[in-house]
């Protein structure tokens, strides 16, 4: 999974008035989790742009003024409800030996059969919720549509990894591919398949002289 460094201040001042400074001074105030002590930063806000407004998903070196270094990655984030400004953000500590909870995106490869005679498809699921050591989880999750006629679901199962444990019932529906009135019907396009690849119609005998 990818990573990326942001360069922070760590606060000794949390109450309201100190955090209320700190946003008018272009900051966030943040909270890291999950170690043996909960540390609270603050980094300017154009830090988080590559973490935040992204549709990938990274782990996260949070870089102290001290000289600290925490692997951490995004639990929670608040935003303004008028200006959308980022207000505050919850980390959790990530360890080498200890799994973690996350969403990770879904992308599909392949060309659905069913997409190419018409149908649609409809995604149930954009990111899939997966537990499992960070350091063994992918950037993203991929899977083959190629095989799907209309009609047809992709299933969690069928993204199952022996590097993290999917979090969803067995039965979870990613995609499918939907029919719609410009379908073509699938025994239809079987047989322009096998005509076009048969042998090719013999020529008329001509006919015999009177």
């Amino acid at each position: 999974m990818k990573s990326l460094t942001i360069n922070a201040s760590q606060r000794e001042s949390v109450g309201k008035k100190a955090t209320k400074a700190l946003r008018n001074a272009g900051q966030v105030p943040c909270v890291i989790y999950g170690g043996d002590t909960i540390v609270h930063f603050s980094a300017p806000e154009i830090a988080f742009k590559n973490l935040v407004y992204t549709p990938d998903v990274h782990t996260v070196v949070i870089a102290l003024d001290n000289g600290t270094k925490i692997n951490a990655i995004l639990q929670d984030i608040q935003f303004h409800p008028v200006t959308d400004r980022i207000l505050h953000i919850d980390f959790v500590e990530i360890f080498d030996d200890k799994p973690i909870t996350i969403e990770l995106p879904f992308r599909t490869t392949g060309n659905s059969r069913g997409v190419r005679n018409g149908g649609v498809l409809r995604f149930n699921l954009r990111r899939i919720k997966v537990k499992g050591l960070a350091t063994k989880l992918p950037d993203f999750i991929e899977g083959d549509i190629t095989n799907l006629k209309i009609g047809n679901k992709l299933y969690v199962t069928d993204v199952a990894s022996e590097d993290f444990t999917i979090l969803h019932p067995d039965n979870t529906v990613i995609c499918m591919v939907k029919t719609s009135r410009t379908a073509v019907d699938e025994e239809e396009d079987e047989d322009e398949e096998e005509t076009e690849g048969g042998d090719a119609p013999a020529a008329e005998a001509p006919a015999a002289e009177a």
